[in-house]
C-alpha cells in the first residue's frame, strides 16, 4: 500500500514563475531579533476585548442609524405586508447585514496583528495531501510541497482515496523525479477503496511521523513559503491556539466570469470574515484545502469525523473544548475553484450542510459566555438571511423594475451603503499582505462587477438548497467529482 519517497542526497530547491520569491526563514535568532521582537509587542496596544466592544459600539450605532432612516420604507411595506413582515423583511435585508458590515469594517481597521515570534529552530511537520481523482492537479500540488523553504523536518503523506482514476501512477512518476530538500520525505498510501476523505485523513494522522499536521488539498499549490508562515503563525498566537486557518486564494481565476467572481470572494469575503474571527481567538473554520494543527487536539477530539463538512466540525470540536483557532493571513494556498455552475452549486450546498452539521452537534456553543460566540450566532442568522434574500430580496428586486419598490428601491441604498466600504477596506488590507509576500493583485474588473452586484443571486440560492437537504435528511455525499 506504501510508498516512500526522499531525496538522498538533498538537492536545491527551484522557483519558477509562479512561485515568486518570498521571505527567508529564520534559522538562527540574534539578541537584536529578540530585543526587537519584545519591543514590538510592549508598544501601546489597545486590548482585543477593547477592540471587540468599541467594534460592537459602532455596529449598534449604525444600526440605530439605519433604523431610523428606514423608517419611510418600512411603513410603505407595513401597509402591503404588516408590520411583523416589514420588520422581519427589513431586519434582514437591511438591519442584520448592516450590523455585521459595521463590525466587520470596524474590526478590519482596528486588527494589527503582533509580529511572528523570532524561531530558532522550525519544529518537525506532516503535511496530509487527501486525494481522490486529482489526477488533473496532483502533481503540481507535490511540486509545490517539495519547494518549500521549511527549515525543518517535514514528512509528506499522499491519502489516495481508491481514486478511479491515474491518480495513484502519477503520484509514484511525480515523485520519483521531484528534486526534493534533505529536510522533507514523501510516502504514498493508496488504498484499493473510496472511503472517503475523513476515513484517509484520520489513516494519515495515525502514521504521521510528527506532532503538527497540516491537511492541503490534492488540487492546491503551496506557496513556497506557506509551511512556514503557517507554522509561525500558530508558534506566534497565544499558547491555547490548537489549530491555525491558512489563507486560500483561487488558482485558476482565468478560466470563465464565473472562477474570476470566486477570486473575488476568497480574496474579500473568506479571507475578511476568516481575519475577523482570527482577531477575536475563534476562527470558526480551519479548512481543508489548508490549514494546521496540533496533533493532540485532533486526538482529542477524536479525528476528523465522517461528515461532508469535516473540516468545521472537527473546528467546532475544538471550540466547544475551548481551543483558540487563529489564521495566518500571509501563508497561502491557491486552490481550483469550481468553472462550471454545477460544481459551484455542489460545493456550496456541501458547506451549507457541514455547517448544518456543526450546530446539530455543539449547539452549546451559542451559550458559550466569550467573544467568539457572536460569530456562532452570525452563522444562526445565514439561514433566515438567505432564505429572505432568496425569497423575498430577489423577487423585490424584480417588482422594482416594475416601478414597486416596497422591497427593494432607493430608501434600500440608504440603508446599505456599507458593502462598498468594506469592500475598499478589505482590499487595501488584502494588497497590503500581497505586496508584503512580494505578490501584486491581478486586475479582474469584470470579475468584481460580477462579484458585487450579482454573485449572491447565485450563491445564496444555493446555500438555501444546503440548508433544507440537510434538514430533510438526504443522502449525504462529497459530489466533488
Amino acid at each position: 500500500m506504501d510508498d516512500i519517497f526522499s531525496h538522498p542526497q538533498g538537492g536545491e530547491l527551484t522557483r519558477d514563475g509562479f512561485d515568486e520569491p518570498g521571505l527567508e526563514s529564520p534559522v538562527d535568532v540574534s539578541p537584536e531579533q529578540i530585543r526587537r521582537f519584545e519591543a514590538e509587542r510592549r508598544r501601546f496596544y489597545l486590548s482585543v476585548r477593547a477592540k471587540f466592544a468599541l467594534s460592537i459600539t459602532i455596529a449598534v450605532a449604525w444600526t440605530t442609524l439605519s433604523i431610523w432612516l428606514s423608517q419611510r420604507w418600512l411603513n410603505d411595506l407595513a401597509m402591503v405586508a404588516g408590520w411583523a413582515v416589514a420588520l422581519i423583511v427589513i431586519g434582514f435585508i437591511a438591519y442584520v447585514p448592516g450590523f455585521m458590515n459595521a463590525f466587520l469594517i470596524s474590526t478590519l481597521l482596528l486588527d494589527r496583528k503582533p509580529p511572528l515570534r523570532p524561531i530558532a529552530e522550525y519544529p518537525g511537520l506532516t503535511v496530509l495531501v487527501a486525494a481522490y481523482n486529482e489526477a488533473a492537479g496532483i502533481a503540481d500540488t507535490l511540486t509545490s510541497l517539495a519547494r518549500q523553504d521549511y527549515t525543518g523536518p517535514y514528512q509528506v503523506i499522499i491519502l489516495n482515496d481508491g481514486s478511479s482514476d491515474n491518480t495513484a501512477d502519477i503520484v509514484r512518476e511525480q515523485l520519483g523525479k521531484l528534486s526534493m530538500p534533505p529536510n522533507a520525505s514523501f510516502r504514498l498510501m493508496d488504498f484499493e477503496k473510496n472511503r472517503g476523505k475523513s476515513a484517509v485523513l484520520n489513516d494519515g494522522l495515525a502514521a504521521a511521523r510528527y506532532d503538527l499536521i497540516a491537511t492541503v488539498d490534492g488540487d492546491s499549490w503551496v506557496r513556497s513559503d506557506g509551511l512556514t508562515n503557517i507554522v509561525g503563525r500558530l508558534l506566534s498566537d497565544p499558547a491555547d491556539t490548537q489549530a491555525v486557518a491558512g489563507a486560500v486564494m483561487v488558482r485558476n481565476s482565468r478560466v470563465n466570469l464565473l472562477t474570476r467572481a470566486q477570486e473575488w470572494d476568497y480574496f474579500h469575503g473568506i479571507a475578511a470574515v476568516k481575519r475577523m474571527q482570527g482577531m477575536y481567538h475563534g476562527t470558526l473554520v480551519a479548512q481543508g484545502a489548508f490549514s494546521l494543527y496540533r496533533r493532540e487536539a485532533l486526538e482529542e477530539v477524536g479525528g476528523w469525523p465522517e461528515r461532508v463538512g469535516e473540516d468545521i466540525v472537527v473546528s467546532w470540536a475544538m471550540l466547544a473544548r475551548r481551543a483558540r483557532i487563529g489564521y495566518a493571513a500571509n501563508a497561502f494556498a491557491f486552490t481550483n475553484a469550481p468553472e462550471k455552475f454545477r460544481q459551484f452549486a455542489l460545493q456550496r450546498k456541501r458547506w451549507s450542510r457541514g455547517l448544518m452539521e456543526a450546530f446539530k452537534l455543539y449547539w452549546p456553543l451559542l451559550f458559550k459566555m466569550r467573544m467568539t460566540t457572536l460569530f456562532i450566532w452570525w452563522n444562526v442568522l445565514f439561514l433566515p438571511l438567505d432564505l429572505v434574500y432568496t425569497f423575498v430580496f430577489i423577487p423585490g428586486i424584480i417588482l422594482a423594475l416594475f416601478g414597486y419598490f416596497w422591497i427593494a428601491g432607493p430608501l434600500t441604498l440608504a440603508v446599505l451603503p456599507l458593502a462598498a466600504l468594506w469592500n475598499t477596506v478589505i482590499f487595501r488590507i488584502q494588497k497590503d499582505v500581497f505586496e508584503s509576500e512580494h505578490m501584486r493583485v491581478r486586475r479582474n474588473r469584470g470579475g468584481f462587477l460580477f462579484y458585487a452586484l450579482a454573485y449572491s443571486l447565485v450563491m445564496q440560492p444555493v446555500c438555501v438548497w444546503g440548508y433544507l437537504v440537510e434538514l430533510i435528511g438526504l443522502r449525504k455525499a462529497w459530489d466533488t467529482k
